[in-house]
């Protein structure tokens, strides 16, 4: 039997079984977590607290992947790789339950996989996942895992679930002991971080507001227009997220806005410009005068990135369709090179990607990120600024790129000025770079650069 036909039979009914499906789309595609969640949150009919437990157990599955692997190939009795996916997610999706979900009692997570094994292979199966969760609930304080001293990179990698190779590279770039605090991190549930726009309101009167619906929050650690709310909640259903009073933003996007200092009436540029949130940003900084040109090659990202304009009430942005590498427009006060990158600095919201990656990766990105700079760099007018930044704590694709460009391109400097920002998010080469377990937020980096002149 078929997905197709599982699904027309209701095998993948309820949130667990929902959750099955999507793991194993994870696990054969390239379709990334947010998205496949995302959609499956909007064509269900689940309760505002099943969304909630659905998306609880799928990112709490793929964040402890590793983990949950290497206890299940230890208690199963044969070769658990070739154990089919239904299966194999069904055990995943019921071990996470018992390993971290308090309010789902052992015997529930374990009888709803029974009942889901039975389904799919019939009794020996489900005999097979009743057995083995029961043994692990039995011995649940004993799981050992690689003994460190004799390798430390397996220990790691398992007990904090993470690839050995970025565990391997980690040590090797920071240290031991930075990596198990930033992986650490990295396994923590995420926040919901809300930026105000100013266009509509502001910071006073948006705390109000969350007040009066009583939402905890916290204010931005580093920018004080940036609200972390204590827990998760279906804020896009909340009236005014449709009359544009925020934004959903983590905190470490707003630094690369705020350095880029666009005024209003300035002709500005975001290069690789969707999903839009720095766009609108900028855009509110620039207090909708002037004009900002939103660059990126797909249609489809800029028709979101259009409607979610609209409802921020932002008028000065024009959007055009391209490959940023072929961008030919010239002249611009102000440049936003958000690159793409590999995106490991937001591991706690992203928890897939550290499953996606691999070390050719950020070579390869290495190699476009340093031809969109010296794009950015060809269309900005002397006298202007530069923006490089990245999601990623990765040094290859970020100052390595900066300090290279720098080489070839005397007549750019890095730029003194700090916009205010606070001088604990500046590392040793005067970039912004963030890290989730010094920050607090997701990691990113930040390179102010002035172009001087035309020409050296």
């Amino acid at each position: 039997m078929d997905e197709s036909e599982r699904m027309t039979n209701g095998l993948y009914s309820g949130v667990r079984g929902i959750a099955v499906r999507i793991l194993n789309r994870i696990d054969r595609t390239d379709s990334y977590l947010d998205k496949l969640l995302e959609s499956e949150i909007r064509n269900s009919e689940l309760t505002g607290v099943d969304k909630s437990l659905l998306f609880e157990i799928v990112h709490g599955v793929v964040r402890w992947l590793g983990r949950l692997d290497w206890i299940l190939t230890g208690f199963y009795k044969g070769a658990y790789s070739k154990i089919t996916p239904d299966v194999k997610n069904t055990l995943r999706v019921a071990l996470y339950q018992i390993l971290f979900l308090d309010r789902v009692p052992d015997y529930a997570a374990v009888n709803e996989a029974v009942e889901f094994a039975k389904k799919y292979q019939g009794q020996k199966t489900a005999d097979m996942v009743n057995g083995l969760l029961r043994n692990i609930i039995r011995s649940k304080s004993n799981i050992r895992f690689a003994d460190r001293k004799e390798d430390e990179i397996s220990y790691l990698s398992a007990f904090y679930s993470h690839p050995s190779w970025l565990v391997k590279r980690w040590v090797k770039l920071f240290g031991s002991g930075f990596t198990e605090e930033l992986m650490r991190a990295n396994n923590q549930r995420p926040n919901l971080t809300l930026r105000v726009n100013n266009l509509v309101t502001d910071a006073e009167e948006f705390g109000d507001l969350l007040k009066s619906v009583d939402l905890k929050f916290t204010r931005g650690k580093y920018l004080d227009n940036f609200f972390r709310l204590q827990g998760l909640t279906n804020i896009t259903d909340w009236k005014y997220f449709t009359k544009g009073y925020f934004a959903i933003q983590d905190e470490s996007t707003g630094f690369s806005c705020k350095l880029l200092d666009a005024k209003p009436g300035m002709k500005v540029v975001d290069l690789c410009a969707a999903p839009g949130g720095k766009t609108s940003y900028i855009a509110e900084l620039m207090e909708n005068s002037g004009e900002l040109v939103a660059v990126d090659r797909y249609e489809s990202r800029l028709e979101i990135l259009k409607k979610n304009l609209e409802r921020l009430q932002i008028t000065n942005v024009r959007t055009v369709v391209a490959d940023a590498l072929e961008f030919d427009e010239k002249n611009f006060d102000r440049v936003m090179l958000d690159a793409p990158c590999s995106g490991l600095g937001t591991l706690t919201k992203k928890p897939d990607i550290k499953w996606k990656r691999d070390m050719s990766d950020i070579r390869e990105l290495s190699q476009l990120q340093y031809g969109l700079l010296e794009k950015a760099a060809e269309i900005l007018k002397p006298g202007g600024i530069l923006i490089y930044s990245t999601c990623t704590i990765e040094p290859e694709e970020n100052f390595e790129i900066v300090k290279k460009f720098l080489f070839n391109h005397p007549e750019f400097k890095l730029s003194e000025d700090k916009s205010g920002l606070d001088e604990s998010l500046f590392d040793e080469n005067g970039c912004v770079q963030t890290y989730p377990h010094i920050h607090g937020i997701d990691g990113a980096f930040v390179a102010k650069l002035f172009k001087v002149s035309s020409e050296y």
